[in-house]
């Protein structure tokens, strides 16, 4: 048997006002242009690593194509999408014949041109492959599940859990369930359900966890082989953007689609106890104050770089500092001026800076400071995803006052805490720390705080759902109708 894989995946911000380009996919350590899978773990080549491991150990053939996996941000260029996607198959068409593909690829890629950048690219390697290859794809459960990509697809899985921590098994079962598809032990059939609901859920706790569980004990049995939920990715303004379940069951159709329904009307009966509630900035730093014994975390969710947010607005910081709050640590602002500038002072230098409110309206102001240079790192980078690292670039930490910020030259959001510890700033004795990340943080920062918070301050992915401004969806959803479901529903 041959198989054939490559990683394509960015999340598209439709709304955000930074462009994908060449450089978000070409000059980062998630770019390959083959054998990405032989190179230590990253978000991009995490599932390419457990599908050359698996096919080596079986014993079949493999062929290799492009890694390119790129920060969350705004609308890729059409001519670097087309690009890359031809990459891909150029080599898949060099590589023939293949019996099994394998893609890994986000599900929210959205390019000028191409609402659908997976469905265009999956439909173009059936072209290439035919109707007896197996084809399936790996998605970020934040994914905009098509119609183009479940006919062209012969199974599609989708991460179970946020923070993404599960990468690698659902490489595995993609890979055996393709395999035992292509040996012909099972015939893989998918089936939607439309939840009708755009927001989002958090996987660590209840009711979501058990939900998360009951997926995984329904695979492996009575015809059930994989259960996915498509939680949707809210700011792409595209056709079919909102949470979906995809069931695959072996040769039944109907009973895939019963499932799917019945799962999908789980997720409605529990929308209100998932819907994530927030703080405002000034009720978060007050809950933190007020509480003794560890550090608070405090997520600003909608300056989170992993949904196309530029990881600069300074709404947070500037109440920090107007409050004159005390053993607090922020980041990481997305600065390349402001690190260049302690680059060039030097460790032990006090000078004044402008920090952040750099990149447009939803950056916010820039707030001024007289800042020490505590620490300087020329490639600094934290623990990313199901094992991998994710580069930060030169990094600075100073001091204004009795607040610590992070500032970093590579875009990206927080995951874990060696993002501050690494550049020596110690978190243990801080009673807040905020992290610019929506919910990646959590694996890392749960454990080292006394409770973690969320907190809705301005920025480009503000979690009011039912205000998000989109032109393409047309079928009604919740929360911006009570009830979706109802005939004269707007």
């Amino acid at each position: 048997m041959k198989v054939f894989f490559a990683t394509l995946a960015t999340e598209t911000n439709t709304f955000s006002p930074i462009p994908t380009g060449r450089a978000a996919f070409m000059s980062d350590r998630d770019w390959f242009r083959t054998g990405g899978s032989l190179h230590p773990p990253t978000l991009g080549n995490r599932a390419l690593i457990e599908w050359r491991q698996r096919a080596v150990a079986d014993g079949h053939e493999i062929a290799e194509s492009i890694c390119a996996s790129a920060q969350p941000a705004g609308t890729t260029l059409r001519n670097i999408y087309e690009e890359l996607r031809d990459m891909i198959l150029t080599d898949l068409a060099a590589a023939m014949p293949v019996d099994v593909v394998l893609l890994n690829m986000h599900g929210a890629m959205v390019a000028d041109g191409y609402d659908d950048a997976e469905g265009d690219t999956l439909a173009r390697v059936r072209e290439v492959v035919g109707p007896l290859a197996t084809i399936g794809i790996e998605l970020d459960l934040h994914c905009h599940l098509t119609e183009l990509m479940r006919t062209n697809a012969d199974a599609i899985i989708t991460y179970k859990e946020y923070p993404h921590i599960d990468v690698a098994e659902r490489a595995a079962e993609l890979y055996s369930l393709c395999t035992r598809a292509q040996r012909g032990e099972v015939k893989p059939v998918m089936a939607y359900h439309d939840c009708r609901m755009i927001s989002m859920w958090r996987t660590t706790v209840e009711p979501m966890k058990s939900f998360v569980a009951r997926m995984a004990a329904l695979e492996g049995h009575d015809g059930i082989l994989s259960v996915s939920f498509g939680h949707g990715f809210p700011w792409g303004d595209v056709p079919e953007v909102g949470a979906k379940m995809v069931v695959i069951a072996d040769g039944d159709a109907a009973k895939a689609q019963a499932l799917a329904s019945k799962l999908g009307e789980e997720i409605w009966k529990i929308r209100e106890e998932c819907f994530p509630r927030h703080d405002t900035i000034d009720g978060g730093i007050d809950a933190a104050l007020a509480a003794a014994g560890g550090p608070i975390v405090l997520a600003d969710v909608a300056d989170n770089a992993g949904g196309g947010a530029p990881s600069d607005n300074t709404a947070i910081l500037r109440r920090l500092v107007d409050r004159g709050v005390q053993g607090a640590v922020i980041g990481c602002f997305w600065d390349p001026i402001s690190v260049q500038f302690c680059m060039e002072a030097g460790v032990g230098a006090t000078f004044d800076l402008r920090i952040g409110g750099k990149c447009g309206v939803a950056s916010g102001d820039p707030v001024d400071l007289k800042v020490t240079v505590m620490a300087l790192r020329d490639h600094h980078s934290q623990g990313g995803l199901s094992g991998g690292r994710a580069n930060m670039g030169a990094s600075a930490w100073v001091r204004a006052g009795g607040i610590d910020i992070v500032l970093n030259s590579t875009r990206t959001q927080v995951f874990q805490p060696d993002a501050f510890t690494g550049m020596g700033c110690n978190l243990a004795d801080k009673k807040i720390v905020v992290v610019k990340s929506t919910q990646h943080f959590h694996a890392g920062f749960a454990p080292i705080a006394r409770e973690v918070r969320y907190v809705a301050a301005p920025g480009a992915i503000g979690p009011d759902f039912a205000a998000i401004p989109f032109t393409k969806r047309t079928i009604p959803y919740w929360p911006r109708v009570a009830n979706p479901w109802a005939t004269n529903a707007p």
